[in-house]
């Protein structure tokens, strides 16, 4: 019920949502579809993933030398997601969709992120996998490999990260030759097949969630790979990447999948401490133990040009990173709500009095202790400013699509510079909201007759995927702010600076107005200063901390817009009417009271050592460990 409001309140007391149907490709959608959705995600969630969260959790993925086993509920659960239509929701009526604002998709997804963050992730993926080909692929790579995923006929996968390279890409070393051999058994010229060039890929991958299973017809992997010049060798770094189709069965160029399977074998299961529902596999390309025509060699298709490979996987890369942080956020949602019901109900101690307590008064529940309000609180916070994020994101997608040529062009730049905050900021922080939730059962909270044990576990996997800390921190402050003269900087700037405009005239927001300006200031002092010297090895030495200061001050911005919709809200007197009560507002206005005195000051120390450009960290030598 709260999660259901809050969204509610989200998208329609502070994004405005339902303006959205005042725009041609939305123009059949109405409040009354939007809230359909939600309602149908909302059910879906709840009877088909929340019951088998834990059960996933405990069966984990299974291999005996050919196939991968799943529990039965696994399959049972992503089809009745497939069967709602939500795989495609937001796509054109032309590839299967519903043609939904992608604001109103993901609010939709949220609920099945927080019922089981690893049955979430398959969908998560393969919508990536096809919106990537639908962005760069041919006509025909997108009738033959992307509309059978928005069907939910097949899955789709991400191939980058290799053994050896780990996180830097440049270092992959997978291969892919031009396939000349095939056209000996009658297949067409590699250079004219339908699906695109033809190549034979030999290499590893690692840490593929989803990239083997007996789900679907055919599982769809997009895979980085290299092509050798005429000496044989390939180019350094990621200019020599290229990103390729490479279907896990041979499929046809009328889009029959056939029962010849490629040259991709399971080399084996990674065991997470969490996320432990979504098979996470070690893929070897083209060794030979599916031979096709006689060859060993995985069978790709180019997708777009060649050497513009990372160019293409950001699409699916920058939206799984957002995905990522609406998992984590989502996470911190369910933590929240669970020790919340927990705080209600347990009863523990006894209220202090000027006599000190009362020891044969009745104990009280544990909510009513201060140091409990201030976890739940710093929960909420989290979870809902989290969502509040991801929504504002997706909203973004929407005006870069469908906005005016202003609004586009302003989409576009804030949801560059906001991407690395989106996967970041709930990344770490909804773990700490985990752990507070632990913290709020006690010793219950560590056993796995509670389920907030596991929240963790699954939640300690975000700070890793779709790129660390480290790597979002520096491709923020060596990227995104300075881009373009830092217009996209520019562009947050106006966003925020109207919000502070605004609060300053609405009572009880004006300290929080000026504290949001000083935090902004304090922003753009840290980036002069970071790159003062033009030094990246200085600029970017603390650019974690950036990362952390920056994300503060945004969600310091999305809160103190909360705060006024709230307060907006709250003079129609709406949500008074409701079966929460006033409270559900004032519980907004109060999280946004935390936030601004509990966790925004904490960005001076961190942007402290971003301005001093603090190289303590940067000299320190290997043996002084």
């Amino acid at each position: 019920m709260t999660q259901r409001a809050t969204l509610d309140f989200l998208l329609y007391d502070w994004l405005k949502a339902d303006a959205l149907c005042e725009r041609p490709r939305h123009a059949e959608h109405s409040r009354d579809t939007f809230d359909a959705v939600l309602d149908l995600g909302e059910k879906i969630a709840a009877e088909q993933f929340a019951p088998f969260n834990r059960l996933t959790d405990l069966q984990e993925p299974e291999f005996d030398g050919e196939r991968v086993h799943l529990p039965a509920e696994t399959p049972k659960a992503l089809q009745a997601f497939i069967d709602s239509g939500l795989m495609a929701g937001a796509q054109d009526a032309a590839v299967g969709g519903m043609q939904l604002p992608t604001v109103v998709e993901m609010a939709a997804m949220s609920f099945f992120f927080k019922a089981s963050v690893s049955l979430a992730g398959y969908p998560m993926l393969t919508r990536g996998n096809a919106n990537t080909i639908l962005a760069h692929g041919t006509p025909q790579q997108i009738e033959v490999f992307a509309k059978p995923s928005f069907e939910g006929r097949t899955f789709g996968t991400m191939c980058l990260s290799e053994p050896q390279a780990g996180s830097s890409l440049s270092d992959i070393a997978t291969k892919a030759v031009p396939d000349t051999g095939s056209e000996a058994h009658g297949a067409t010229p590699w250079q004219q097949d339908p699906l695109g060039p033809r190549f034979r890929l030999k290499g590893n991958k690692m840490w593929i969630s989803g990239g083997e299973h007996e789900m679907g017809e055919n599982i769809v992997h997009l895979v980085l790979a290299k092509i050798p010049g005429e000496d044989g060798k390939t180019i350094p770094g990621v200019k020599g990447i290229s990103l390729f189709i490479v279907p896990r069965k041979l499929v046809q160029a009328d889009g029959t999948i056939t029962n010849q399977r490629n040259d991709v074998s399971l080399a084996g299961l990674n065991h997470k401490c969490g996320y432990r529902g979504t098979v996470n596999t070690l893929l070897n390309f083209g060794e030979g133990k599916f031979p096709v025509h006689g060859q060993a060699g995985a069978v790709g298709y180019l997708i777009g040009k060649p050497g513009e490979g990372l160019k293409c996987m950001f699409t699916l890369m920058n939206e799984a990173r957002i995905g990522v942080g609406l998992g984590a956020t989502m996470l911190g949602y369910a933590g929240f709500e669970a020790s919340l019901a927990y705080a209600k109900d347990r009863p523990q101690g006894r209220a202090m009095t000027a006599a000190g307590k009362d020891a044969s008064s009745p104990q009280i529940p544990i909510i009513q202790h201060t140091d409990v309000k201030r976890m739940l609180m710093m929960q909420k916070t989290v979870a809902e400013g989290g969502l509040a994020l991801a929504l504002l994101c997706a909203q973004l997608v929407d005006d870069e699509q469908t906005g005016n040529e202003a609004e586009a062009e302003k989409a576009r730049l804030l949801l560059e510079l906001l991407t690395p905050i989106a996967k970041s900021w709930p990344s770490e922080w909804a773990l700490e909201a985990n752990s507070q939730a632990i913290q709020v059962l006690g010793g219950a909270g560590y056993t796995r007759d509670f389920p907030v044990e596991q929240y963790w576990r699954d939640n300690r996997l975000n700070m890793i995927h779709e790129g660390t800390h480290g790597i979002q921190g520096m491709d923020l402050l060596g990227r995104k702010v300075v881009m373009n003269g830092g217009k996209a900087l520019a562009v947050l700037a106006e966003r925020i600076s109207e919000t502070i405009q605004k609060a300053g005239h609405i009572e009880g927001l004006a300290l929080h107005a000026n504290a949001l300006a000083g935090a902004l200031q304090k922003v753009g002092a840290a980036t002069k200063a970071a790159w003062s010297t033009g030094q990246p090895e200085e600029a970017l030495a603390n650019a974690t901390l950036y990362l952390q200061a920056f994300g503060h001050t945004v969600l310091a911005w999305i809160w103190l817009e909360l705060a006024i919709a709230a307060q907006a809200a709250q003079a129609k007197g709406t949500w008074d009417q409701g079966p929460l009560g006033a409270g559900f507002l004032q519980g907004k206005r109060a999280a946004a009271d935390y936030f601004f005195a509990y966790e925004l000051p904490k960005i001076d120390a961190w942007l402290g050592v971003v301005s001093r450009r603090d190289l303590t960290c940067a000299q320190a030598q290997a043996d002084w460990f």
